[in-house]
């Protein structure tokens, strides 16, 4: 069995999906950006911390975490603050291409193994009124880019290219590709 150092409920999912065994310990961390630092490099740092905590906390597990971030003309989006937040955030989207950086690592007896997946997303053109209807659900807090593509932000995106599972924020090829190497996952 395997520890997931997440409190998503989404990479729990995707992790069953493709029948791995786990068990979740969420991780407490600050996932505040550097001063200038790339969105690959802040999605490497976040997922490897979580890794680390989850693995001080199971030091004999195999520890598995991942990382999601939204990406729009270089800025690292985040996860919206409030309302007026979600809302300008949805409304930078709103008509746009993005890209969405999930990073996934594995850390076992054996060392430790981390991926990249990149993907991009089209959302059609929204109005401020759609965005503030969108936020009224609840499903854009804690979520990068204010969104969840699982949900009722479907409505939202005309198109995407690479992993939905990325976008959702466990990119499951990568992942399994980790978990086989590591003998975890056999298919």
């Amino acid at each position: 069995m395997i520890v997931l150092a997440s409190r998503s409920p989404r990479r729990s999912e995707l992790l069953t999906q493709i029948g791995i065994a786990h068990r979740i310990s969420p991780v407490e961390i600050d996932e505040t950006p550097g001063k200038d630092e790339p969105a690959e490099i802040f999605v490497e740092r976040i997922t490897r911390e979580k890794a680390y905590l989850g693995r001080a906390l199971h030091p004999l597990a195999p520890v598995l975490a991942a990382d999601t971030c939204v990406v729009l003309d270089g800025t690292h989006l985040g996860k919206p603050r409030d309302e007026e937040h979600a809302v300008q955030m949805l409304m930078a989207l709103s008509g746009r291409q993005h890209e969405v950086l999930s990073g996934v690592i594995l850390l076992t007896a054996k060392g430790e193994s981390y991926r990249l997946s990149r993907n991009q997303v089209n959302f059609r053109a929204i109005s401020e009124d759609q965005a503030r209807r969108y936020w009224a659900t609840g499903e854009p807090v804690d979520k990068a880019g204010g969104y969840a593509i699982q949900g009722l932000a479907a409505l939202f995106i005309e198109k995407i290219s690479g992993s939905y599972s990325g976008i959702m924020g466990l990119p499951l090829f990568e992942t399994g590709e980790l978990l086989t190497e590591a003998g975890l996952l056999k298919v």
